[in-house]
């Protein structure tokens, strides 16, 4: 390992092999923490280059808990967070609607690290219970269309260097591989990056593996669609940008906020759910969800998708897809 870090502080790239061996070997557990540390120090100041970023993700794939889901075909939505603009919990949002919409939902996810309130913990705040038992999560796909798969509890490399991304506090390379490893490899993918050079690095390797996806970039540095200046979306053969929704409005940051703590956050998905959050919310949640359903439904308009969602939205049922307090 020692070899590995004299080499990227000279300035030098991992070959896509020598990545995946370092992902191994922090996954078996045989690189000690400051040298794991130092890595993430190191890739994160100067960027990912597609090649290591290609290795890491193999080595996760190849070392996660497997998962096979019975579906015809499913939808990740989550992004790498990182942004640092504490908007609520966007994707969470747009997957449970989805769900709500009829379609299989099997969103990968983690703990906010270098933010308060990732996915998994507003999740755990709602009464969530992860679990690996693949008859349990095909139970909840069937009965509501959506099953959460923990990211620590698939990925031993992840579950390994979660108390040190914790503790530097920063995003790091790993909220860049996140979306890339989602164990039960479904069918289509909603993702975002906050940079765009990720984005387009996302591109090319979801290509093979995804029947369908939208890569997005706020030009502002966000990782969902927020209607807050530009979003760039990247798709199979697409490159679009949206500048404001279907209505004409344009956001203010203050108006997407995520709250102060994982209770407020979930108070907020909760009300979004239900139909009784603010316009701004569901405006954003219904551009988020219509970007979803045309990777489903190739043939609808970014318009005509995102009304049907807003509907959707409005109406409150996916409330009942959240536990019962």
């Amino acid at each position: 390992m020692k070899t590995i870090l004299t080499s990227l502080l000279a300035g030098n790239q991992l070959s896509v092999d020598e990545a995946k061996e370092t992902m191994l070997r922090i996954g078996h557990d045989s690189i000690p923490d400051e040298q794991i540390v130092s890595l993430m120090t190191v890739l994160q100041f100067r960027g990912l280059h597609i090649h290591e970023l290609t290795g890491f993700r193999d080595a996760l794939l190849e070392l996660a808990t497997p998962v096979q889901l019975e579906a015809d075909a499913t939808i990740d939505v989550c992004g790498t967070g990182g942004d640092g603009k504490n908007t609520f919990n966007i994707s969470t949002c747009t997957a449970f609607v989805l769900a709500d919409m009829g379609y299989k939902v099997v969103k990968h996810g983690n703990y906010g690290v270098s933010s308060f309130c990732g996915s998994s913990t507003v999740l755990e705040t709602l009464g969530y219970r992860f679990t690996t038992d693949p008859d349990e999560l095909q139970r909840q796909l069937d009965s509501t269309n959506i099953c959460f798969l923990h990211a620590p509890l698939f990925h031993p490399a992840l579950k390994r260097v979660a108390p040190l991304r914790k503790a530097l506090g920063i995003p790091t390379f790993f909220n860049g591989i996140g979306p890339l490893v989602n164990p039960a490899r479904p069918t289509y993918q909603l993702t975002g990056t906050h940079s765009l050079e990720l984005a387009k690095q996302y591109r090319h390797l979801l290509r093979p593996h995804r029947k369908a996806f939208h890569v997005l970039h706020g030009l502002e540095g966000f990782d969902e669609l927020t209607f807050l200046g530009a979003t760039r979306i990247l798709g199979l053969e697409t490159d679009t940008i949206i500048d404001r929704s279907p209505q004409g409005q344009l956001f203010s940051l203050a108006s997407l906020d995520g709250g102060r703590n994982p209770l407020e956050a979930a108070t907020i998905l909760r009300n979004i759910l239900s139909g009784k959050g603010t316009e701004e919310q569901h405006t954003v949640v219904a551009g988020n969800t219509a970007l979803g359903l045309q990777l489903f439904h190739p043939e609808l308009t970014f318009e005509s998708a995102f009304y049907r969602a807003y509907d959707h939205i409005r109406n409150g049922s996916a409330i009942h897809l959240l536990p019962q307090s």
